[in-house]
């Protein structure tokens, strides 16, 4: 019998921390104590992707350490350049190295050396002992390690599948004929990341072109009377860098360090210890995976781990062990209705429902929470209601099938959820207000949410129910997917036996109760009691209203659109391909980039993606459409396409069955800007930049011969907001006196008189406008408005000279951020910019533009939340026919009733005016029309 493959996996640590440091750096992982774990997170998803797939029977993980090692001495300007270790890498380590002993898995370092050093010592160690090794890293330079039993393992990444080079692969890589000539290609090439200076105008091609002839650096520098012209002059004069080169590329492989296989052994992991770790990162579902179990807070019932981990002096590789950071996070048992004392009744009995509600009436405040057959609340019926107002108690009332016998239900809790002076407690109460008005139900009173409040707290994380729970009460909720199952063989809420649905209303109502207790003191201790109780719930009764109303869409013109679109499609596609000379799939970026860049050569060099294609994204195209008539058609055929299948064919299938009409769902916590989005059908997407997307809006028509539509429209609200912000004179003087502001700024910047202004130059003062207020950069403006870069930088330091105060607001915003790591908008609305201090340029610059920008669009989201909610409560006070029906960008659409149009209009523009007062005034555009774009 054949003795088991040994098995050994050394990673190299910050290879593989800093790689998903960076991976993240757009989208980082930031858990509920503001903690950046993307790093312990990416690295943690790597290891466990190797112990789970390729099974190791050995592995160990090296460190470098913080003492200068042998290169440093050689050349001190080794790694000289380097930017600080990220502040977030510095974090992560010590927690990962908790993790790794957790896992007990030998972490390795020993000072002077680098990880690559200790691990090509160990690896050639033990492919002599009989191990198959793998070192795990996306560094190139381990290629030089690679022989028969040792394999250089680069992990997935980016969409890329895991790369394993032996001896074949790595010589196929290189255009070498020998592994060893690895350090040759660094020495001459050099190591940009490293400092490494190799020899100057040698690049990887004639590297490849000097070992074919001379077989090494020292080869070449032999022979150097081969070499002619400044070749020859670069390798005679730097011939001595290129051997320095490769001696500080080459990785060392006599380590004073033993292999004892013994030390290396994969071992089962300390569950307990792990479990700790990961409870305070907020890895519930890595630690779900990493053991197998239903629910992360399961007592542990393996045994212990096979062996121990040797000793830190069994190796003699690791530091001070004094000097690591350890990670203890204080654990509590994970709280679940199966472990969690709790008094959950089902109130199915016309006197039972009547002493429920008694005891509602007498509550300042409940909550309730409804279960329904639909997500989509203007389809939903309602399956039953569950109550709680005491932390621990929770009742549900089952709701029959039946809608006559449903309503006389619903009516006997008219009286306690149309009651004013109960507040209403709720995780999103927006959808439950809208399936009770299916019933004629107005939810009435004030209302505390618990997804706006925490959406308030922290933006940008996750703010669903079950997810708050984890977080804030330690408590696991029970999935709804133990009650309906998923996927095709999912139920309907209506299919489930009541009994079963009883204890999983009830827990909603009830941590729901629970989380309003912790959120409301968080919600206190940072001054959002206004934002919250004045603005985003009062709002989520505007939104329901809004939504439940509808729009009307004429579906005869969506009908003559589509035929139009398909028509002007094929016009197109006929004339690409006689463009091109032959027929291919316009809808295939590889066949297009052959086209565009092999067959017609529209350009010398063109740009390809990760993949290797050729890049022909919009982009590309239309710096290539003024000159490349192909291009501009492309383009058009693009833009046809995705008009018809996105909106015009889209529109009609979303049109409700129930009463003929589009309910969009406006949902107000998912852009940490405070803009609202919208979903099913996203309205802000419909587009306006060309006239064929414009047309779409003629499909939105009043609901009947009685109505119209009407818009109104803020007009540069965030340019106003900056100059009110920034106090900036000149701006606001032009503002007041109603003087166009582009023109205003052209004049300033551009030094034009307003008698002499053109559309162009207006045109460009206009992008400069509004391109500061997102951050643009010279580079950013030359593209945009077709200048030189050197030039967008005169005009942006003309700008700042004209408008001093803008610049000092920016700075001061800037600043601030700096020193708070957040910034806020008129009404204290809060962006978190935890990257604000950042030691990596490209990350530091993303969180300062948005120091800048976040407060102007979060205020102009503010001001129109105000004012939708003035405009909502004053037609209710009214009792308008006139219905509110879209929020667009900076936009109000309405139904506007005939009789009362002027009236409506003159409010509408006298609150959206004035809903937040600011010293610049605001301009409101109006509009009336058939259809939408009329209106607009």
């Amino acid at each position: 019998m054949s003795k088991p493959e040994k098995k050994l996996f050394l990673l190299d640590a910050f290879a593989l921390i800093y790689r998903a440091h960076f991976a993240f750096s757009k989208n980082p992982r930031i858990n509920s104590k503001g903690m950046n774990t993307s790093a312990v997170f990416g690295f943690m998803n790597s290891l466990l992707e190797i112990l789970k797939k390729e099974k190791p029977t050995h592995i160990g993980v090296a460190f470098d350490t913080s003492a200068p090692t042998f290169r440093h001495v050689q050349f001190p300007e080794y790694k000289a350049h380097r930017e600080e270790t990220p502040e977030d890498i510095r974090t992560a380590t010590p927690i990962i190295k908790d993790i790794l002993k957790a896992f007990n898995i030998p972490i390795l370092q020993m000072d002077g050396f680098e990880a690559d050093d200790v691990i090509g010592t160990l690896a050639k160690a033990a492919a002599r002992d009989g191990f198959e090794v793998f070192m795990m890293t996306p560094d190139k330079d381990y290629a030089q390690l690679v022989e028969e039993h040792i394999y250089l393992y680069k992990p997935a990444y980016m969409g890329n599948g895991v790369d394993v080079l032996g001896i074949p692969e790595v010589l196929a890589k290189f255009e070498i004929e020998n592994v060893d000539q690895v350090r040759d290609i660094l020495g001459l090439e050099g190591d940009a990341a490293d400092n490494i200076p190799g020899i100057p105008g040698v690049g990887k091609k004639t590297a490849i072109k000097f070992l074919q002839s001379y077989g090494t650096v020292e080869g070449l520098l032999e022979n150097t009377a081969d070499l002619k012209g400044k070749m020859k002059e670069k390798v005679e004069e730097f011939g001595q860098q290129g051997i320095l080169s490769k001696e500080l590329a080459t990785i060392k492989i006599d380590v004073p360090i033993e292999f004892n296989a013994e030390d290396l052994e994969h071992c089962d992991p300390n569950e307990a210890k792990v479990k700790e770790i990961f409870e305070e990162l907020e890895f519930r579902t890595m630690l779900k995976r990493i053991f197998d179990i239903d629910d992360a807070s399961a007592p542990a019932a393996k045994a212990p781990a096979k062996k121990k981990a040797p000793a830190p002096s069994q190796l003699g590789l690791f530091g001070d062990a004094a000097t690591e950071v350890s990670v203890q996070p204080v654990i509590q048992e994970k709280k679940n209705a199966k472990n969690h004392k709790h008094d959950y009744h089902c109130i199915d009995t016309p006197a039972l429902r009547k002493s429920l509600v008694k005891y509602l009436s007498l509550q300042e405040e409940y909550c309730f929470d409804t279960e329904t057959t639909s997500v989509n609340p203007e389809e939903a019926e309602l399956v039953g209601i569950a109550f709680a107002y005491v932390p621990g108690e929770a009742y549900y009332v089952p709701i029959p099938a039946d809608q006559k016998e449903a309503q006389v239900i619903v009516e006997e809790f008219r009286l306690v959820l149309e009651n004013d002076d109960i507040l209403k407690i709720g995780q999103n109460l927006k959808y439950d207000i809208q399936v009770m008005k299916n019933y004629g139900v107005e939810v009435k009173g004030k209302m505390f949410d618990t997804m706006l409040a925490h959406y308030l707290i922290d933006p940008e994380s996750r703010h669903k129910m079950d997810v708050l729970a984890e977080n804030y009460l330690n408590y696991t909720a029970i999935p709804i997917e133990d009650l309906i199952g998923k996927g095709k063989s999912q139920k309907n809420m209506r299919d489930i036996p009541v009994a079963d649905v009883v204890d999983y209303a009830c827990e909603d109502a009830d941590i729901t109760l629970q989380l309003k207790l912790k959120l409301e003191e968080e919600i206190k201790e940072r001054g959002l009691e206004k934002l919250l109780h004045e603005v985003e719930e009062p709002l989520s009764i505007v939104l329901a209203d809004v939504e439940y109303a509808g729009v009307k869409i004429d579906t005869d013109v969506l009908g003559e659109m589509s035929k139009d679109l398909n028509e002007l499609s094929v016009i197109a596609q006929d004339k690409i391909f006689e463009l091109a000379g032959q027929e291919f799939n316009i809808n295939s970026p590889k066949q297009m980039g052959e086209i565009l860049f092999d067959k017609m050569q529209l350009v010398d060099k063109p740009k390809k993606t990760k993949t290797g294609q050729y890049a022909t994204g919009e982009e590309i195209l239309s710096k290539l459409a003024p000159e490349h008539e192909i291009a501009e058609r492309i383009l058009e055929f693009r833009e046809y396409q995705k008009l018809k299948s996105t909106y015009v064919d889209a529109l009609p299938l979303l049109i409700s069955k129930k009463d003929g009409l589009i309910h969009t769902d406006y949902r107000q916590a998912v852009a940490a800007t405070g803009r609202l989005s919208s979903n099913n059908p996203n309205l802000q997407n419909i587009p306006i930049r060309t006239a064929k997307g414009r047309e779409i809006r003629k499909a939105f028509i009043s609901r009947s011969k009685d109505y119209t539509m009407f818009a109104a429209d803020y007009s540069q609200i965030e340019l106003r907001i900056i100059a009110a912000f920034a106090r900036d004179e000149s701006m606001i003087k032009a503002f007041k006196d109603g003087q166009d502001i582009h023109s205003t700024t052209a004049s300033k910047v551009f030094d034009v008189p307003m008698a002499e202004m053109t559309p162009d130059i207006r045109r460009k003062a206009k992008e400069v406008n509004f391109g500061l207020i997102y951050g643009i950069s010279a580079f950013g403006l030359s593209q945009n408005i077709g200048i030189s870069r050197t030039e967008a930088a005169e005009i942006i330091d003309s700008y700042f000279t004209q408008f001093p105060n803008i610049k000092r607001y920016m700075d001061d915003q800037v600043n601030f951020a700096k020193e708070h790591e957040y910034v806020e908008t008129i009404l204290g609305r809060r962006r978190y910019l935890r990257d604000i201090n950042s030691r990596n340029a490209t990350v530091r610059g993303f969180a300062e533009r948005n120091a800048v920008n976040a407060p102007i669009q979060g205020s102009a989201a503010d001001i129109i939340k105000v004012a939708m909610i003035n405009i909502h409560d004053w037609m209710k006070k009214e009792k308008l026919q006139s219905k509110m029906i879209m929020q667009v960008h900076d936009e109000l659409v309405f139904d506007a009733h005939k009789d009362e149009l002027p009236m409506l209009q003159k409010k509408v523009e006298e609150l959206m005016k004035n809903a937040i007062p600011l010293d610049v005034p605001m301009e409101v555009g109006m509009g009336t029309g058939v259809n939408w774009l009329e209106a607009h």
